[in-house]
């Protein structure tokens, strides 16, 4: 039970008393109210795209039917990678859900679709003090449409046997130290086939988003490129971070084959001992304990920053978890399963059992660290923070992690490269700003390291 961690992931109706008690709008007779007649139950929908814990969702779903004193009776539907067509299509017939799971890629879609309803009538002073509000993750235009329950750090997982046998002490905290340490563990591991450092360059978008992305953000640089101050695409801070890259490969210290490297086929060949760093997410802990069991000694750490000091914050990603859908007639019923379902208990249990890492502090602060070997490293801590959510382009061309594999592939004039990227990314804002109506203004106050420490101290 412990092992379904993550992330690839009582009862206790009492346990949000806090809520219940101070909430006198939740009988309110809101409009889409529709009362059952007396006697029957008030029968609501919940809607998952979650399989990893699906079990502990079905568990809790039944106690709050059998102990629930408002009549009220949840179906619980699971739907797989047809989740965002069936929700699409159940819109436009009257089987929408009454609650519906909603992510960090999803919730912005269905907000301007306008599946969601707000909860802020629902909302104690109490439960917002707990719940941390995020812009454009979980609150849109003031309102709030959803409360966090688990998210995902990132961090540089390393090979501790590795490690001590090449006499390093501790992972790197600075961009050299990762070359410096990727060249000694090749020299000694290359003669068992071992390499110091590793990403799955199948997919660039992918090796770079676990990678450059975080030592960026941990450097106080928005990992996508996008600086928030000048509300300008700026992809200058990732000129040493890719040189870094490039050096590594260059010094034969990346795994060969690297170029045509799907992420499961770097995780197999870490869990044989074969690769001595990557970066990626909190999945990883659930994948060593069921997918590819680890023969090593293996653990996490805060990624590096460009020089040692951490300007920025590791971007934990989540922020929401379930939402109330606009189209529910018995918004108060499904109200109060969501306040059940947000309930101490149930977080708690929820990070305990492996299934997610807590983005809510204070259950953050008390729960017990989950049974998984190696997630006590991708646990929050004082670096991780929630970057505000960059505007989307489309740009002519080559795409910027594409041509930062270029360039580590083959060479050549970083500078340009940046320079040309600067220039397509922001013609593709302007564009989209004029005729779209995307959103994209300047915060000069903006502080990347105030991201940090909210979560942990």
């Amino acid at each position: 039970m412990k092992k379904q961690l993550l992330l690839a992931s009582l009862s206790t109706v009492l346990a949000f008393g806090l809520a219940a008690c101070g909430n006198s709008n939740t009988e309110s007779g809101n409009e889409g109210n529709a009362a059952a007649p007396s006697g029957e139950k008030t029968k609501i929908s919940y809607w998952t795209g979650d399989r990893h814990d699906a079990e502990f969702v079905k568990e809790k779903v039944a106690e709050f039917n059998e102990t629930n004193t408002d009549n009220i009776e949840v179906e619980l539907i699971v739907k797989g990678d047809d989740f965002d067509t069936a929700l699409d299509l159940s819109f436009q017939t009257a089987d929408s859900p009454d609650v519906i799971r909603v992510k960090e890629n999803t919730i912005g879609t269905f907000y301007k679709k306008e599946y969601l309803a707000p909860i802020d009538e629902y909302l104690t002073d109490e439960l917002k003090a707990k719940f941390p509000q995020m812009k454009d993750l979980n609150t849109f235009d003031g309102k709030q449409y959803s409360l966090p329950n688990y998210g995902t750090t990132m961090r540089l997982v390393y090979n501790r046997d590795l490690f001590a046998k090449a006499g390093i002490a501790s992972p790197p905290t600075t961009l050299q130290e990762l070359v410096d340490t990727a060249k000694k563990l090749t020299e000694a591991g290359k003669a068992d086939g071992a390499y110091g450092f590793a990403q799955n360059f199948k997919n660039p978008p992918s090796a770079l988003g676990r990678s450059a992305r975080v030592i960026a953000e941990m450097s106080g640089f928005g990992g996508f490129g996008y600086d928030f101050k000048t509300a300008r695409y700026d992809f200058s801070g990732f000129k040493p971070i890719i040189e870094a890259f490039k050096q590594i490969k260059d010094d034969g210290s990346m795994l060969p084959g690297v170029e045509s490297l799907d992420i499961d086929p770097l995780r197999a060949q870490f869990a044989e001992g074969k690769i001595g760093m990557y970066l990626s997410f909190s999945s990883e802990p659930g994948v060593y304990s069921t997918q590819f069991p680890a023969k090593i000694d293996w653990a996490a750490a805060p990624a590096p920053s460009i020089d040692g000091n951490v300007k920025g914050a590791s971007g934990f990603l989540g922020g929401q978890w379930l939402a109330l859908s606009s189209k529910s007639e018995h918004k108060d019923a499904a109200w109060k399963f969501m306040e059940y379902m947000y309930s101490d208990s149930i977080l708690t249990s929820y990070q305990e059992n492996g299934y997610g890492i807590s983005m809510v502090p204070a259950i953050s602060a008390a729960a017990k660290t989950p049974e998984v070997n190696g997630i006590e490293g991708f646990l929050p801590n004082q670096y991780d923070g929630v970057w505000p959510v960059y505007p989307t382009v489309a740009p002519e061309g080559m795409k910027s992690d594409d041509a930062f594999f270029k360039y580590m592939l083959n060479g050549g004039d970083l500078d340009a490269v940046i320079a040309d990227l600067n220039k397509r990314y922001n013609a593709a804002l302007d564009d989209a700003v004029k005729n779209d109506g995307l959103k994209a203004e300047p915060d000069p106050g903006f502080d990347p390291a105030a991201l940090a420490g909210k979560f942990a101290k």
